[in-house]
């Protein structure tokens, strides 16, 4: 999986900029060449990171140096400069800092050592005079004050002229080295610490150094053994070097609360079993979306008045806001009102690509309830199910959520008249990164639009095709506007294909960049095909070579830029009129990928369905792990084989506690959950008069590659799943973002669905539903409904939902209501009772609209799912 392309980074605020700092100036004795280096890759011979520069070029290493060019004309030497985070400083220790600096045609520098946010504290300031020929400085100071995360910024702007400025061999020796990280991982026996669903897979794993297996005990919470077995051993876990073994006590299914696993003279952290465990995380999942809203006052009554806030980046002061934002310079002439949508990650951000996948999979938890048996047809799903300011007003609330964003999504296109008309813009942030933290109303930076890309457009013309079918039956006039910036988007793709984004533009926000865009064309072709039936899309999705060949990578099944697996599930879930053979093939390729991740994950120790190598565990690690359980997921609802729903189940456990560090990576769930995600808007940690993130948000997770310079010095050498640390700092590991919370969302509402885990009971019905004839805006349909069961059927309903905008307008034989795009059919006195073998027939009518219309594939008699033919 490539790894999403961002920094953030502190960054200097010119009301609060110190130009001297404690020891400037002063004599002190000589620090030992052999102290502790506080600098990472000083020489460059690593390349950039974890160096990172703001107000100047895309950072480059030329000869050995690191080298950059600052733009003429800047006020101050603050406007720019050259840093590096994860500096740590003790109090009274003695330092030494170093370094060679040429600047081209020359100017004054100054070295500063600071608190990395407000009100940025200045340390030290080491000033320099650099010139074409390279120069050496050195000096040494003492500093005041504490600071395992400092940050040593080079201020390089406020000259007359454009300057190119070099730096080499830069080192900062003294203090003290970091004391060894200990994680504190808890009692050697990792469990799910909020449970197990009384039908479903319970497994445990053992940390041990024992080679034996090992007896079990698992404890009500009196105290009491209910029971007990012996663990597997499994040798030496590659992802946490452990030597493990494995307890399944699967076989116990009584509800309770408190339990706990005894073995090897350790006691997990409690937990439950229930059937409603995962109820409450699909809400809480899904309430980060409200929490991470730009431009709307966050109502606390609705999530807690600690999350309360102002709106932001709506122009009020200091925001300069999205209601009119210009573009980069050079990239175009106009300004647009961009406001909405939500904040991306950890920054105040808005990027197209990364929205686009968030706000899909937010619509397809929502299109599942109509085509998933256990999904009870959206009930839980419904208006007023989640704490959103528009519930009660008619649709369900996961669909207002996700128009939030689609709003942003459509504000972001090109307008008519303009070049690129029909594009969309790649990404909307701040000029420069902001610090550490920032509630979004108190951003002062200017705000900017950056190119528009292919990948970009092609993300809205596959999120509004599908906004058009899925709003349709709530909301018709938005429902037409997405079908339009839908197809206005792809033909602007088809016609500009090869419009990447600049993966240097990564000043102030992610660049985010794809220049494979293949993927894209095949999503967007498969939402447009789905929503409108044409033939043009359906030749384009079927030439594609993403059609036939193996979308779905071992690491992540799919991830922002990484769409074709997302094409291939909805071509396999959503009702359509592929031809039945390419359609049988599609699904089956879905279950095929579902049977290689069960591989995988009855091969892991900790029960993932990634492999144990360094490369699984890569920036957002946890999505890519949830976003394989989507495609187990999927292959349960498709095929009702309880082993891929099992799968999906036992790999949830490693999210929320079994794994090596004993850890949820959900807020508030589990014993000893991540609370400390990297964030702006929720960073408690540094300010504690700011919340933590809300309940339910998911941290990114494990990263072997320590792309942030906190984990870079905390963390070296870590094996994979100890690559994690909850600490603000560190951005690479343990930030939040808007694609890895909808992953968390999807999943909690399938899991939620999944209730008891019950075996899958037989079909016991069989429905034929007969289109007999249609005109123009209409259709004829004839549903035989018969009993294939042992006994009869006394009362009976009916349910499958439509895939757009078909209305039902007239019915015999049955009571026929309709909900949003549901239809219920309830029996009449005379045809309550179906005996076995027996059948019963009821017709309607429907209006059609614009859209496609297919067959269902889901219908169901009182809950439980038919043979439809």
């Amino acid at each position: 999986m490539t790894r999403r392309r961002r920094r953030h980074l502190a960054v200097l605020a010119a009301t609060t900029l110190i130009l001297t700092g404690a020891g400037t100036g002063v004599a002190h004795a000589e620090v030992p060449p052999d102290a502790p280096e506080q600098i990472s890759n000083g020489d460059f011979s690593e390349g950039v990171a974890p160096w990172f520069s703001y107000g100047t070029g895309p950072l480059d290493v030329v000869d050995g140096r690191l080298c950059v060019t600052v733009p003429a004309g800047l006020a101050n030497p603050w406007d720019a400069g050259i840093g590096h985070d994860g500096v740590r400083l003790n109090a009274g220790a003695e330092y030494k800092l170093s370094f060679d600096i040429s600047a081209t045609p020359g100017l004054s520098v100054n070295a500063v050592l600071q608190l990395g946010s407000a009100p940025y504290t200045s340390y030290a300031s080491v000033p320099a005079v650099a010139a074409p020929t390279s120069k050496r400085v050195e000096q040494t100071f003492t500093v005041p004050d504490d600071n395992p995360n400092a940050q040593l910024i080079f201020q390089v702007g406020g000259a007359a002229a454009e300057q190119r400025i070099c730096l080499d061999n830069v080192s900062l020796r003294g203090g003290e080295a970091a004391p060894p990280y200990v994680p504190d991982t808890g009692p050697r026996v990792r469990v799910n610490q909020v449970g197990y669903l009384p039908g479903g897979p319970k497994n445990a794993t053992v940390v041990t150094e024992s080679t034996e297996a090992l007896p079990w005990q698992l404890k009500s919470a009196a105290g009491t053994v209910v029971a007990s077995g012996q663990s597997t051993p499994r040798g030496v876990d590659a992802a946490s070097g452990q030597n493990v073994q494995t307890v399944d006590f699967s076989s116990f299914r009584t509800p309770g609360t408190g339990y706990t696993l005894v073995a090897d003279g350790e006691t997990s952290h409690p937990f439950d079993i229930s059937g409603d465990l995962y109820d409450r995380l699909r809400a809480d999942a899904m309430q980060f979306f409200y929490a991470q809203r730009s431009g709307i006052e966050i109502d606390g009554d609705l999530i807690g008045e600690e999350y309360a806030r102002p709106a932001g980046h709506l122009g009020v002061a200091p925001n300069q806001g999205d209601t009119q934002v210009p573009c980069q310079p050079g990239v175009c002439d106009y300004s647009l009102d961009v406001r909405g949508g939500w904040y991306d990650a950890g920054d105040h951000g808005k990027y197209v690509v990364n929205g686009g996948i968030a706000a899909y999979q937010l619509l397809s938890a929502f299109e599942r309830t109509k085509t998933a048996e256990t999904a009870a047809g959206g009930a839980a799903l419904g208006d007023s199910t989640l704490r959103v300011p528009e519930r009660g007003n008619a649709v369900p609330d996961i669909l207002d959520e996700a128009r939030w964003e689609i709003e942003f999504l459509l504000r972001m296109q090109v307008p008519a008249g303009k070049p690129l008309a029909g594009m969309v813009h790649h990404k909307i942030h701040d000029k420069a990164w902001t610090g550490l933290p920032l509630a979004p109303q108190d951003d002062a930076q200017p705000r900017e639009l950056h190119p528009p890309s292919t990948a970009a457009t092609l993300n809205l013309a596959a999120v509004a095709a599908q906004c058009q079918r899925l709003f349709a039956p709530y909301d018709a006039a938005f429902a037409a506007r997405c079908g339009t910036a839908a197809t206005t988007a792809y033909a602007a793709a088809k016609a500009h294909p090869a419009v990447y984004a600049d993966p240097a533009d990564g000043i102030g926000g992610g660049a985010y960049d794809d220049t494979n865009v293949t993927d894209e064309f095949y999503w967007a072709a498969v939402e447009l095909y789905l929503t409108t039936g044409k033939k043009a899309y359906l030749d384009d999705l079927t030439a594609s070579p993403q059609h036939t060949g193996d979308v779905f990578a071992t690491g992540g099944a799919f991830s922002w830029q990484s769409v074709g697996a997302v094409g291939r599930l909805e071509l396999a879930t959503v009702p359509n009129g592929l031809p039945a053979a390419d359609r049988a093939r599609v699904r089956a390729s879905v279950t095929a990928a579902a049977d290689n991740y069960l591989t995988t994950l009855h091969a892991q120790a900790y029960g993932l369905p990634v492999p144990g190598e360094a490369a699984s565990y890569v920036w957002g690690s946890n999505s890519n792990i949830i976003n394989n359980m989507v495609v187990l997921a999927t292959a349960f609802d498709l095929t009702r084989d309880a082993k891929y729903r099992d799968g999906a189940v036992q790999a949830t456990d490693y999210l929320l506690g079994r794994n090596a560090l004993n850890m949820s990576y959900v807020t508030g769930w589990g014993e000893q959950n991540a609370r400390n995600q990297h964030s702006r808007i929720f960073g408690n940690q540094l300010n504690p008069a700011m919340p933590n993130p809300p309940v339910g948000s998911l941290a990114g997770g494990p990263n072997a590659a320590l792309q942030d310079p906190f984990v870079a010095q905390l963390l070296k050498d870590c094996a994979p799943m100890f690559c994690y640390v909850d600490d603000i700092n560190s951005y690479s590991t343990n930030e939040v973002a808007i694609n890895w919370n909808s992953a968390l969302a999807w999943l909690a509402s399938f899991l939620a669905d999944q209730g008891e885990a019950k075996a899958v009971a037989p079909r016991t019905c069989a429905v034929s539903y007969q289109v007999h004839g249609t005109w123009p805006d209409g259709s004829n349909t004839q549903v035989v409904l018969r009993n294939t069961g042992d006994t009869a059927i006394d009362g009976w309903t009916l349910r499958y939902a439509y895939n757009g905008d078909q209305k039902v307008t007239q019915a015999w034989s049955a009571k026929v209501t309709q909900s949003g795009a549901t239809v219920t059919a309830k029996n009449e006195s005379y045809n309550a009772k179906i005996a076995p073998g027996a059948s019963i027939t009821f017709g309607l009518l429907a209006k059609t609209g614009t859209l496609a219309n297919p067959e269902p594939d889901l219908i169901t008699v009182n809950g439980g799912a038919c043979t439809v033919s």
